[in-house]
Formats: C-alpha cells, structure tokens, sequence
C-alpha cells in the first residue's frame, strides 16, 4: 500500500513539473495547442521597431491578440482553407517578402553605410548650395501689359508688397508681400535666376520675365554667403537617406545580371 501511494505521489510530481515546463514555455494552451511564447518575443520586437515601447498593457494586448489568432487558425484549419489554392499561393507571396526583407537585412548589415559615404554626399550638397543666396521677392501675373504697368506703378511709389498681397498669382509669397525668403538662385526657373543675379541690391527689374508660370516682376532685397548645416549635424540623416539608396542599387546590380528570358 505504502509503495503505491508512494509510486503515485511521484507520478503526480513529475506530471506537475511537466506542466509547470510547459507553462514557462508557452504562452497559453488553446483547445489542447500551446502558444509558445517565443512567438510572443517576435511580436513584441516587430512593435519595438515601430517606435512603441512594451508596456504591461501592451504586452498584455500582444497576448490576447496571439491567443485570439491561434482560435482563428484552429477555426481556418478545422475547415480545410489551408488546403486552398489561393490560400498556397498567398502564403507563397507571404514567404517571398519575409524572404527578400531577410535578403536587404543580411546586406545592409554587412554593407552599412559609412561615416565617409555620408562625407562624400554632404560634399556634393555643399558644392552644389555652396556660395551666394538670394533674398528675393517677386509679383507673379498673367499678362505682360500688366506686368509693365506694375513696374511703372512701383517706380512711382506705390509699395511693392502691397500689390503683391492684391495681385500676385503666387498664393505662397503672394501672402507675405511677394517675400521668397533666402534660397540659392538655382532653386528657381533658368529664366528668374538669370534675371535675379544681375540686379544690384534692392534693384528690380526693368522689364517683366517670363516663365512656364506667368510674368514676374522681381526685387532682390538681400545677398549673403550660403550658410550651410555642419556635417556633425546633419550626419545622421545623410546616413539615414543612404540606406535605401545602396539597397537600391545592390538590387538593381542583381536585377542586371539575371539572365531574363
């Protein structure tokens, strides 16, 4: 009698420290199938990327919406839509993606982008923005004879930025009294800029120019040396925008030696 009891006290040991290792593996048990909670530790670093942090309440929600979805399958399976030709072919295109997201990743980590690749393009931003900037204001018109009379009336006193709030067709500087702000003069249409960098300071010019937009009548109101962002403070965004660039190109690099038939 003793033996038995003491062959069921074990019994019931061992069954207990199963459970309890199943229960530090598992996530929950639904209708007999453990959830492991690996999956739940893959959840939680797909949220983590987004930006979220894991909160209680949030590892709470990953939980029930992994419990929620293990019902569902059951359900799906218990059906027989896994068996499906749509369903085959929308796992095929499901397996395809996490496969080629697994493909950049692998890439970008063994071809990361270098603190001289962000050198090198923060160069080619300072040589094309390097030098002068312009103040410039414009009024914007759709008629010439019009454009010419606004001249005359400007010459003749009548304030610059009071037509341009009533006139201009340029709703932007239109609002602000016909005011561009500084930008280099590249920034704008080959006719503007041509016209814009041989007047003096607080000249305008004589004749209205014409472009795709209409006719302008422009005021340069100041000249400066370009004033351009250090590399230190803008290092992680150049680095940030070269990323995708070097998977795009590692993949049209791939794409061009494919043999296509």
């Amino acid at each position: 009698m003793k033996k038995q009891l003491l062959t069921r006290l074990v019994a019931t040991a061992l069954l207990s420290t199963a459970a309890l290792s199943a229960s530090a593996q598992n996530l929950a048990v639904v209708n007999g199938k453990p959830v492991p909670k690996a999956r739940m530790e893959l959840f939680k670093q797909q949220v983590e990327q987004s930006g979220q942090p894991i909160t209680p309440e949030i590892e709470d929600k990953i939980k029930q919406e992994l419990i929620k979805r293990e019902v569902l399958m059951q359900e799906a399976n218990k059906r027989g839509l896994a068996n499906t030709e749509q369903y085959k072919q929308q796992m095929e295109m499901a397996r395809q993606a996490v496969l080629i997201r697994a493909l950049f990743d692998d890439f970008i980590k063994k071809n990361p982008v270098t603190e001289a690749d962000a050198k090198a393009e923060y160069d080619k931003f300072v040589a094309a923005n390097g030098g002068k900037e312009y103040k410039a204001s414009h009024i914007l018109v759709e008629d010439e004879a019009r454009a010419k009379a606004i001249i005359a009336e400007v010459k003749g006193g009548k304030k610059f930025e009071d037509i341009a709030k009533k006139e201009s067709k340029d709703p932007g500087s239109g609002a602000r009294g016909g005011d561009l702000d500084w930008a280099n003069p590249g920034t704008y249409v080959p006719e503007f800029t041509e016209a814009l960098i041989k007047l003096d300071k607080g000249g305008l010019t004589q004749a209205p120019v014409k472009s795709q937009f209409g006719w302008h009548i422009i005021r340069l109101d100041d000249v400066r040396e370009a004033e351009l962002p250090k590399f230190e403070d803008v290092k992680p965004q150049i680095m940030q925008q070269l990323q995708p660039q070097k998977v795009e190109a590692f993949e049209k690099q791939l794409m061009d030696k494919a043999k296509i038939q």
